[in-house]
């Protein structure tokens, strides 16, 4: 039977679960079909360059899972190719969980989160560590963003899925709101005075005493 590319997530128990709870059929009719992507479109492409932060999950070598979160000035997750995606790895706690995981297993996942516009999209892979690529380093390197790079972590794609967007809290980022807090309390500030000015309590526009 031929390999489908969901099948890096949808193990024989996992599908046995599926079959339990009647869901199987619809991802067996999409498995038949166009399934589940293996290359980097423009489209994800676009989604990772406006992302500041993703998870990183890695295993060890006895399949224990860590998770971690990985954040950086927007875009700092590039597209090399159709196939790969690579980061900086900026200096941390130094416990060095995911280097080490990765050094012994290579599977990785990552898990890519826009709460501004309630998208999520999971991609099955492998990484590996890179430190002897000046080249590569530089070219992940942010001038503008303070954090040194001591490595580079290059993700090699299996499989990529989009979530469902339900139960995705809506969030903003703090400095897109700013502007936008700046202006409105100048305004506030500006409609005080006036008042002030006109004998009225800017608290509930009475006379002030």
């Amino acid at each position: 039977m031929a390999r489908s590319p969901s099948d890096v997530a949808f193990t024989p128990a996992v599908k046995a679960v599926q079959d339990a709870h009647g869901s199987r059929d619809q991802y067996a009719r999409l498995e038949r079909g166009r399934g589940w992507a293996t290359a980097i479109t423009p489209e994800l492409a676009e989604f990772v360059a406006g992302l500041d932060a993703f998870f990183l999950a890695t295993a060890s070598a006895a399949g224990r899972p860590y998770v971690q979160h990985r954040g950086g000035p927007r875009g700092f997750l590039r597209v090399l190719d159709e196939r790969r995606l690579a980061f900086a790895d900026f200096g941390g706690n130094r416990q060095y969980i995911s280097v080490g995981n990765l050094s012994e297993n290579p599977r990785a996942f990552l898990f890519l989160l826009d709460h501004e516009h309630a998208r999520r999209i999971k991609l099955w892979g492998s990484a590996r560590v890179v430190d002897d690529d000046p080249a590569l380093l530089e070219r992940l390197r942010d001038p503008a963003y303070p954090a040194a790079v001591e490595r580079a972590i290059v993700f090699t794609l299996e499989a990529w899925d989009v979530n469902c967007p339900q139960h995705i809290p809506r969030r903003v980022r703090a400095d897109e709101v700013a502007p936008v807090v700046t202006e409105l309390r100048a305004r506030v500030a500006e409609l005080e005075h006036r008042l002030r000015a006109a004998g009225l309590d800017p608290g509930g526009s009475r006379p002030a005493h």
